[in-house]
């Protein structure tokens, strides 16, 4: 029989189901399963993660720093300042109204004006407003009421804006503080003949370049910074109407009436400082702030003076830092001020040069933080060390207060205007604050002993730049004030020696102008100090030798020739106005930047006006030419360092 065949084979599988907890008991298995996966990957690939996961880190502690110090700026704000609003009207009073009859302006000289002992301007508009101040008060308030209301009839026809504006916040906010003892201005009016007649064939030619240059911003730029004339277009730098405002008293100056009025409706309609913006604290002091002071001066408009301290508020926040020495750039929306992004310094051109405009302010508002803010910093900079018989650095740290970049001294960029603003501060105080008189006085010693040179063949005179005891025979077009501002000195009564320099210097920036193929000066030139045959003693070199419209030779003819009477001066000047025609004149309108001043046939226009050659290249033209010493009388009137005239103070 055979066997029973075997039983079949049972195979089993055991599954053992587990509430979370592992064979071993153990932590979870996910847990785990993370691991693994992290151990499975390449080296390669676990680097990349964590550096992508510590570049994360980075970036949330960065913000978190930036937020913080943002929270932490405005906590320690008031709240008025939290809440900037345009200022309530001055208490000013209203400008006398004229007897002459509306329609016509007066051919003679006018008589001038009583002393006035109430805060507020000089009687300086040659017309009264066609009302009286109660009306004029109720125009000022309106809106883009009466066009003309600065003392000129005729409303200009309405023109489409082009600039962008933010209303202001509603609200009020503290009335100002009354003045207690605040310098008057100088009795002396400003005597300036609105009649076309009354103007020479010079004088005329500078309101005909105005009114081409002022046809293609009105056209092609009009509410925009400044004016492309080649490509008829603008650029933006604070979208805050630059030109425009820069342009306001040149116009009044010069008598155009209609393009003042459209101005004016502008500032009165469009604008408006509550936007998110920042502005550089220097540019924006002289060009926006002086000019609105300089045209409520000029014209009697309470309209400018109500936008200047609405601006000068809104520009404070930049004194907020550890040395009082004011940071270079603010936002005038938010209030949040900073140093350039590159480094935590100021120069001292433009920590010094805003006390002119700053410290009017405070006399004509009664409010004293404008001027106490500015006069910190001018006696902060005089106390410190690191100067050179009165030449100063070119650039103050904000956080320590103190020069960086010693042992480098220039009188051009990032330090001209120090020196211009010592003494016309001095002049606009009434003389009475020596310490700003000594302070200039021993500077013009440090120039003549460590920055004159003399170049050859024609032995000119100028003004070179001292680097760590290494001299060089550099000099830019900015520094061509100075002759200016010696011979300004030298009138008001410093040493004689000072009018001798001042025309040796005068005879060099001509020159600059002069030996260049277009008549026009570069940028920065340098001076042959060696005997060449065949070569020139200005030498430029090819990134030196553009051309940005400047004013500094004009201006400094314009000094030289009200203090002298030589003829030479206008003569210089016309010679320039015709330069500038020749090789800068767009015919769409406008005048452009030069990139070559030694071409001729193509001196390759940059596409470019800046604001300060209607605010301060032609103005300077058009008094240049004129014959008469009390048109903006320098016994008078101090211009900042963007050709704003503002009143000399009378002893209080």
């Amino acid at each position: 029989m055979y066997p029973p065949p075997p039983e079949p084979r049972r195979d089993f599988i055991s599954v053992t189901l587990s509430s979370g907890r592992s064979y071993d008991d153990s932590k979870g298995p996910r847990r785990r399963s993370c691991w693994r996966q992290w151990k499975q990957l390449s080296r390669l690939q676990r680097n990349v993660i964590l550096l992508l996961l510590a570049f994360l880190a980075l970036c949330g502690l960065l913000s978190f720093v930036s937020l913080a110090e943002e929270w932490k700026a405005l906590e320690g704000r008031s709240s008025e300042e939290l809440n900037v609003r345009p200022a309530n009207p001055p208490i000013l009073p209203a400008p006398r109204k004229a007897e002459a009859k509306p329609e016509t302006l007066p051919g003679g000289p006018p008589q001038r004006p009583q002393r006035h002992f109430r805060r507020g301007p000089p009687k300086l508009q040659m017309r009264a407003p066609e009302s009286d101040a109660k009306d004029r008060g109720q125009d000022a308030a309106a809106p883009g009421a009466g066009a003309g209301g600065a003392g000129w009839e005729g409303a200009a026809q309405r023109t489409s804006w082009r600039g962008a504006a933010t209303e202001p916040e509603q609200g009020t906010r503290d009335p100002l503080r009354k003045a207690e003892g605040t310098p008057k201005p100088s009795p002396q009016a400003a005597r300036i003949p609105q009649d076309p007649a009354q103007q020479n064939e010079r004088q005329q030619a500078v309101v005909e370049a105005f009114r081409h240059a002022w046809a293609g911003y009105h056209k092609f730029a009009w509410g925009h910074d400044e004016l492309k004339p080649v490509s008829r277009s603008f650029a933006e730098w604070f979208g805050l109407g630059l030109t425009l405002i820069d342009s306001l008293d040149t116009m009044w100056i010069l008598g155009l009436k209609k393009e003042f009025a459209e101005a004016r409706e502008w500032v009165s309609e469009k604008l408006w400082f509550q936007k998110n913006v920042d502005v550089n604290l220097f540019e924006s002091t002289i060009r926006i702030l002086g000019g609105l002071l300089s045209a409520f001066h000029l014209s009697g408009d309470d309209l400018f003076l109500e936008k200047a301290e609405d601006f000068g508020n809104r520009l404070m926040p930049a004194f907020q830092t550890p040395s009082k020495i004011p940071y270079s750039d603010v936002n005038i929306g938010t209030g949040v001020a900073h140093p350039p992004r590159w480094t935590s310094d100021s120069t001292v051109a433009e920590v010094t040069s805003i006390q002119l405009e700053f410290r009017e302010l405070s006399r004509l508002t009664g409010n004293k933080k404008f001027q106490e803010a500015v006069e910190q910093v001018a006696r902060h900079v005089h106390s410190l060390s690191g100067k050179k018989d009165g030449l100063v650095p070119m650039f103050i740290n904000t956080n320590s207060g103190l020069f960086t970049h010693l042992g480098v001294f220039t009188l051009g960029a990032r330090a001209d205007s120090y020196y211009e603003y010592l003494l016309k501060q001095w002049i606009q105080g009434g003389k009475t604050e020596t310490q700003l008189r000594d302070d200039y006085l021993e500077a013009v010693e440090g120039i003549r002993r460590h920055l004159l040179g003399r170049s050859e063949p024609r032995k000119l005179t100028f003004v070179g730049e001292l680097a760590h005891g290494h001299f060089s025979a550099k000099m830019d077009h900015l520094v061509c004030f100075l002759p200016g501002t010696l011979a300004l000195g030298a009138h008001h009564g410093l040493p004689a020696d000072h009018m001798e320099l001042a025309r040796a210097l005068m005879d060099t920036c001509y020159q600059m102008n002069r030996q260049m193929e277009t008549g026009l000066s570069p940028e920065i030139a340098h001076f042959n100090l060696y005997s060449q045959k065949a070569a020139k003693d200005v030498q430029v070199k090819p990134a030196d030798r553009h051309n940005l419209l400047r004013p500094e030779t004009v201006e400094s003819l314009f000094y030289l020739y009200r203090f002298t009477g030589e003829r030479k001066y206008q003569d210089w000047g016309w010679e320039i106005l015709q330069s500038f025609n020749a090789y800068t004149r767009v015919p769409s309108g406008g005048y452009s930047s030069i990139g070559n001043v030694q071409d001729a046939r193509n001196p390759q226009p940059r596409d470019k006006m800046e604001s300060f050659f209607l605010g301060e290249t032609l103005k300077y033209l058009y008094l240049l030419f004129s014959d008469d010493p009390d048109l903006l009388s320098l016994d008078a009137y101090v211009f900042n360092t963007e050709a704003h005239p503002l009143p000399i103070w009378a002893p209080a």
